[in-house]
């Protein structure tokens, strides 16, 4: 009796607010895992899909996260000149068994900005630090990686709440209104002792 064929990888794109970022979305999980990024400039690749796509000299950086890929390109090319290629490479790359994230990368032990995800190195949450990461949990994060990007905190001091975005939001025009009119608004509210929150320079 012939066993039932896995169902294959169709890949589609979204636009996200950020001009120079696409997000392309899978039909199926590519991590399972926190989120996380790589840039051009990092050699420390340890992803061979990323690899696969910074071939291409226009891409800067490729954010992983659930069921989908968001890409950053330069200002060279525009998408509609490589969406359709970017899509094919990555269906056809998925179904052909690449690999997206080696088993190995430990991604919550590295805190260096390829694999950062939430409290620089391993600082002990205390109340303030739990109450806040909640909130961007509860409020904040769902509408960012809806737009393609990832928001994780870093730390609170003297009323400065410090955020890393990643994904479509890193260096997104949008991504300084999005910090003070939402995220900032929503913490103040919530807690008092918020002043500013500031992101992360990496």
């Amino acid at each position: 009796m012939e066993t039932t064929q896995e169902m294959p990888f169709s890949i589609y794109a979204e636009n996200t607010p950020n001009p120079n970022s696409m997000k392309f979305v899978a039909n199926k999980m590519l991590n399972q895992s926190d989120p996380i990024e790589y840039l051009k400039s990092n050699p420390s690749v340890s992803s061979p899909l990323a690899l696969k796509l910074f071939q291409m000299p226009f891409i800067t950086g490729i954010f992983v996260a659930g069921n989908y890929i968001t890409i950053n390109k330069n200002d060279t090319i525009e998408w509609p000149d490589v969406v359709m290629e970017l899509r094919i490479l990555i269906t056809e790359f998925l179904n052909e068994g690449g690999v997206v994230l080696h088993q190995s990368v430990n991604i919550t032990s590295d805190p260096t900005p390829e694999t950062a995800t939430s409290l620089d190195g391993n600082k002990e949450l205390n109340e303030m630090d739990l109450k806040i990461t909640d909130i961007l949990n509860e409020y904040i994060r769902p509408g960012v990686e809806q737009d393609g990007g990832s928001i994780n905190y870093h730390s609170f001091n003297e009323g400065i709440v410090t955020v890393n975005l990643r994904g479509a939001c890193s260096g997104c025009p949008s991504a300084a209104l999005t910090l003070k009119s939402g995220i900032e608004t929503v913490l103040k509210r919530l807690v008092p002792e918020v002043r500013e929150v500031v992101a992360l320079e990496l």
